[in-house]
């Protein structure tokens, strides 16, 4: 493998972390061209190991597959510099967006821009949907996991782990039958199970002194982040039905459309897409206690969100040619992959009853979704989610201009209204 200095591996996952725009997809494909194509750090065969490996992993695998390339080359130092950096420029991002948001998201102009963005993010989240699906749903068994896990969280309002839990265990059941891979090196274990603790140690250390000095908001705050950090299996899309539920419902952090603007901010930034956890954080903070609740609420939600990342890497690293290649395990997670398929669903269908339409009810007694009361359709609203529909999913315009543009789209259709 070839030696790479700290400084070279700063340089070079400080340009992949500015230029990581449009979601895993893109950035595990800017990832390959630079360490592969360009520097030769990584061959093709441990790169897509490695990118095997991330998938088994809860968290965003790109970040995780940054971090992994950085510990290949210099181990624990490299591995931080290479996560850190393709994080850090999308976090710093993700504040600024937030401050704006705070200062001005009230203003009428600015509502009408967001009602554009709005209907980007629907277009944007069926698209993902459909793009997921056409990967995902290669069977019969496949849409069946996929209906099922879409009915669960619908019609039965069954949490997020459970139904994931649930598919991966059919997954790894389906795969029974196939052979294993190669054994884990020796050795390994002692090492592993230091770093557990240390890392381990490291993301609940904010939890002791809030507990201590009794911040209600900011231990509920990390507790939930750390456990959704735990359950993020399936990409930021999977997970945001469940985070929406809980912050909205739960915890009565944020609003409906609150989330929805955040999801659409968060589409236009560098870096992963569960930097959306921060955005979060900094709203739900600025609501309880003002702007320096609000940054500290931020940056303790990119501690709980990311730290374990690090976690699993440099736990996990010496296990990649066997868990890579672990039929039950790649079972386990073509079940979480098919199901997360039908929680997606639920997630473009909730955002786009809450966009379109002004009041909601609660349905019959077997249906845990609300129900929209359709005399409160919004014209106006209904428009702009088929203007982005036609930009987005029909022609396939980029998300980044595509925001912009609805945002110019809903700024007009409110002067035209007002």
């Amino acid at each position: 493998m070839p030696d790479a200095a700290l400084s070279e591996i700063t340089r070079a996952f400080l340009r992949i972390g500015v230029l990581s725009f449009g979601g895993p997809a893109a950035q595990i494909s800017l990832m390959h061209r630079e360490l592969v194509e360009e520097r030769g750090w990584l061959s093709e065969a441990e790169y897509l190991r490695a990118l095997s490996f991330c998938m088994l992993l809860p968290g965003p695998e790109a970040m995780q597959l940054a971090t992994y390339a950085g510990w290949r080359l210099r181990g624990v130092p490299g591995g931080l510099i290479a996560g850190g950096l393709f994080v850090a420029p999308g976090a710093v991002v993700i504040g600024g967006l937030a401050a704006g948001y705070i200062a001005f998201g009230e203003v009428p102009l600015v509502q009408a821009v967001f009602a554009g963005v709005q209907a980007a993010v629907v277009a944007i989240v069926l698209q993902a949907l459909l793009r997921l699906g056409g990967k995902a749903l290669r069977g019969p068994g496949d849409w069946t996991v996929a209906g099922l896990a879409f009915a669960a969280i619908f019609i039965l309002g069954l949490p997020f782990p459970a139904i994931l839990a649930a598919a991966a265990l059919w997954g790894a059941w389906a795969a029974r039958d196939e052979a294993a891979g190669p054994t884990p090196p020796p050795g390994a274990r002692p090492r592993t199970l230091a770093t557990v603790a240390l890392w381990g140690a490291l993301w609940a250390a904010p939890l002791v002194p809030l507990w201590l000095a009794g911040a209600g908001f900011l231990t509920d705050l990390a507790l939930f982040f750390g456990w959704l950090a735990l359950v993020t299996f399936g990409g930021a899309y999977a997970v945001l039905a469940y985070m929406t539920q809980a912050v909205v419902g739960e915890f009565g952090w944020l609003t409906t459309a609150q989330m929805i603007d955040t999801l659409g901010l968060a589409e236009t930034t560098p870096g992963p897409l569960i930097l959306v956890t921060q955005f979060v954080g900094h709203l739900a903070g600025h609501a309880q206690g003002g702007w320096a609740l609000g940054l500290l609420a931020g940056l303790l939600v990119l501690w709980m969100t990311f730290v374990p990342c690090f976690l699993w890497i440099f736990a996990g690293a010496p296990y990649v040619e066997a868990l890579a290649s672990r039929p039950r395990l790649q079972g386990a997670l073509s079940g979480i992959t098919a199901a997360v398929v039908g929680v997606i669903l639920n997630l473009a269908l909730w955002f786009a009853l809450h966009v379109l339409f002004g009041d909601m009810q609660a349905g019959p007694a077997w249906l845990a979704a609300p129900l929209p009361v359709w005399s409160s359709l919004d014209p106006v609203r209904f428009g702009l989610v088929l203007l982005a529909l036609a930009l987005i999913v029909w022609r396939g315009m980029g998300v980044a201009p595509a925001i912009a543009a609805m945002g110019a789209a809903g700024a007009l259709a409110g002067q035209v209204a007002g």
